[in-house]
């Protein structure tokens, strides 16, 4: 409890330091007693987890949250050991994630029961929408009304300060005015103006936010997703993202944590570069568990479109970030785009304007932001990551682009950390152009909701592109769980074969187990010199791959072949003979 004080008066200053840290205190007492522990607390080669909306599964026979419940049990029991519900709150915008209610469930999706239930089958993730609220919530109306609770709750901007600097991932005013009882005010909204920020200079504040946190978690979240965390601590003059007083808001909710519940995992959202990503580990025990691996998206979209793996394999030897306490959380789509600013600093800007051509041209759309110069610049790319990687144009033959997108897939399940699969890629969907037209946001491209009874028509088809899909990751995770190489905390060690291979050894944490991973990036068939004691540091005449169920037979050159797109994931096989080239 020494190191709560401590971060509450480096926040607040002695006097309204200790005056929170006494309520905190109690807070923390109280929910001590009854927040559940699950049976199982460590990640291990199993963990994968599937990113979805609330109502992402529509069977009209039931509320959405008890349908994806029965959806998830009946499809993916022993596929993915974790669910990530987008904001299931009562929201106002942005699909959920300009929250009215923090404490409640939309009774448009169901109750917390239903939450509760997919929790039986599934490790669960809430988001945490702590940077902001609805602008239609009753905080922000209580503000507008004088309710005195309210009164400190958002950041009023009054004269003209210095807000040059402010980093802004949208291209909209900082500001946003608003009537209240006392007149009109400029207000901070660093989202849009159905989004008002939150006032952490208010300790009243934090200590509502934490209280909501912990609820969380006796609803079942073993994880919780902090969004858009970097812009949390607001200083005018500065670039009010990363401030040294976000970190210690992020390291005073992991210690809040540590004390009530130690199972629960924070994971941070914080679509920036990649280095500035990496800081959300803190000193790797006092931050973040995991952190959105935001660069491998655009770097494996850049890997496929040039069919040369050199920028990935050179970043992922680079990746100092999974330890014994820490880990990444990788991805390759969600509910938003592609970020582009993660990749600042590994692709240069002519491969980056490459990426946001390749992508318009596959029928994807691009969304922009505000620099402080006053121009604005490609901020992500909206577009489903199966049309990211495949022209649908290009009339090429659906097997193919099955292949290319599975490859891609593999290399997000070959990293090390826990991977998250969203449910559009899980299940091959294509993207919904139409929804766009509809909604008019861009982001809607990848957010189609599905009928229960058609998808699961289509998943029985082994002919559909959707049933394709899902059988080949369904596999391909299979073979992950049942290898401890592929532990979130296992070493990991890239090798530069080829251009065209992206390869990495994974090993165990016990050094019991290791896996070459190889994948061909490029439509071309390779053929690979491979010395199996100069990879697994001990000759072998024999490998087997955990992806076909092949065991090859290596020759004195030690040729490995691969086709186009193919995954390999070896091990080496001792008294065994061979059944395949």
């Amino acid at each position: 409890m020494e190191k709560i004080l401590a971060l509450l008066t480096g926040l607040y200053g002695e006097a309204s330091g200790q005056a929170a840290f006494e309520r905190l205190q109690s807070l923390i007492a109280a929910y001590r007693t009854r927040l559940p522990v699950p049976s199982r607390t460590t990640l291990d080669s199993s963990d994968a987890i599937l990113i979805t909306y609330a109502d992402q599964v529509q069977d009209r026979s039931t509320t959405p949250l008890a349908g994806l419940a029965a959806f998830c049990q009946r499809h993916l029991a022993g596929v993915v050991s974790g669910v990530h519900v987008l904001p299931f709150y009562p929201w106002s915008s942005d699909d959920g994630f300009s929250v009215k209610d923090y404490r409640q469930v939309d009774p448009a999706y169901g109750r917390w029961a239903d939450l509760r239930r997919l929790g039986q089958g599934f490790r669960l993730m809430f988001d945490a929408v702590i940077n902001h609220v609805s602008a239609q919530g009753d905080w922000f109306q209580g503000f507008l009304s004088g309710d005195p609770r309210r009164a400190g709750f958002f950041i009023v901007v009054a004269g003209q300060p210095d807000l040059s600097q402010v980093v802004r991932p949208r291209a909209l005013p900082l500001l946003t005015s608003f009537q209240t009882r006392d007149g009109e005010r400029q207000v901070w909204t660093t989202f849009g103006p159905d989004q008002v920020d939150l006032n952490y200079h208010n300790p009243e504040v934090l200590l509502e936010i934490i209280d909501i946190l912990l609820g969380y978690v006796e609803q079942g979240a073993e994880f919780l997703r902090l969004d858009a965390v970097a812009y949390l601590w607001k200083e005018p003059g500065t670039r009010c993202i990363h401030l040294p007083q976000t970190h210690l808001v992020v390291r005073l909710i992991r210690a809040v944590l540590d004390e009530a519940a130690p199972h629960v995992r924070l994971i941070t959202e914080t679509n920036v570069p990649h280095r500035e990503n990496l800081s959300y580990f803190g000193d790797g025990t006092d931050e973040a568990q995991l952190v959105y691996n935001f660069a491998l998206p655009p770097l494996v979209l850049h890997t496929f479109h040039g069919g040369d793996a050199r920028r990935l394999s050179a970043w992922a030897a680079s990746l100092d970030g999974s330890s014994r306490h820490t880990t990444f959380f990788n991805f390759l789509a969600s509910h938003d785009g592609i970020g582009l600013n993660p990749v600042h600093g590994i692709l240069d800007r002519a491969e980056i304007e490459a990426l946001v051509e390749r992508v318009q041209a596959h029928g994807g759309l691009v969304s922009y932001k505000s620099n402080p110069d006053g121009s604005h610049s490609p901020y992500e790319l909206n577009v489903n990551y199966f049309e990211a990687l495949n022209d649908p144009q290009a009339g090429e033959p659906l097997a193919r682009q099955v292949d290319r997108f599975i490859a891609a897939h593999a290399i997000l399940l070959s990293l090390g950390g826990v991977p998250g699969i969203y449910f559009h890629s899980l299940f091959g969907s294509r993207g919904w152009p139409e929804g766009v037209n509809l909604t008019g946001r861009k982001r809607t491209i990848n957010r189609q909701k599905l009928e229960r009874e058609e998808l699961a028509a289509a998943l029985d088809d082994p002919a559909s592109l959707r049933g394709q899909v899902f059988s080949r990751l369904r596999h391909l995770l299979a073979a992950r769980a049942g290898c401890p190489a592929f532990d979130p905390h296992a070493e990991q060690r890239v090798l530069e074969l080829t251009s065209g291979i992206f390869a990495c050894l994974r090993v165990s944490p016990d050094q019991q187990h290791q896996v070459l991973c190889i994948h061909n990036v490029t439509p071309q068939p390779q053929r690979l010199a491979l010395r199996p004691e100069a990879v697994f540091a001990r000759p072998a005449t024999q490998l087997h791959d955990l992806v076909s169920g092949q065991t090859l037979a290596v020759d004195a050159q030690g040729w490995i072949p691969v086709a186009p797109y193919q995954v390999r994931w070896l091990k080496l096989v001792e008294g065994r003979k061979s059944d395949a080239r």
